[in-house]
């Protein structure tokens, strides 16, 4: 058994689990490491990292989740607070997109071809 390993079962032991939560806002970055219950969900881990207090701008009504880029949307996936975490879990939080990548795409095309 790995010291990596060794240090998770010790926490899940202890009824705790190491996880991350992670978001990036166009001018900075931020990933909490923490420990939340067993059974704790994605939302709570986002509610307890302290993290909606320093980026205020995060809705957590309408901001989108995810855990490693598997979006948590309901359809197919849990959501954010149906989901229970594992061990090392990061949970992601996105910003809204600004622009439609549809229209993004065609915005440059159409610049290029004036170019």
């Amino acid at each position: 058994m790995t010291s990596n390993s060794m240090t998770a079962n010790s926490n899940s032991e202890n009824g705790l689990l190491e996880v991350e939560v992670v978001y990036a806002s166009p001018d900075r970055q931020r990933l909490i490491g923490l420990r939340v219950p067993l059974g704790a969900t994605a939302l709570e881990a986002v509610q307890r990292s302290g993290i909606l207090q320093e980026f205020p701008e995060i809705d957590i009504e309408k901001a989108s989740f995810g855990i490693f880029s598997k979006l948590l949307d309901g359809r197919g996936n849990p959501t954010a607070a149906e989901y229970v975490l594992q061990p090392r879990d990061r949970v992601e939080i996105y910003r809204p997109l600004l622009i439609d990548p549809m229209q993004a795409r065609l915005r440059r095309a159409a610049k290029a071809k004036k170019a």
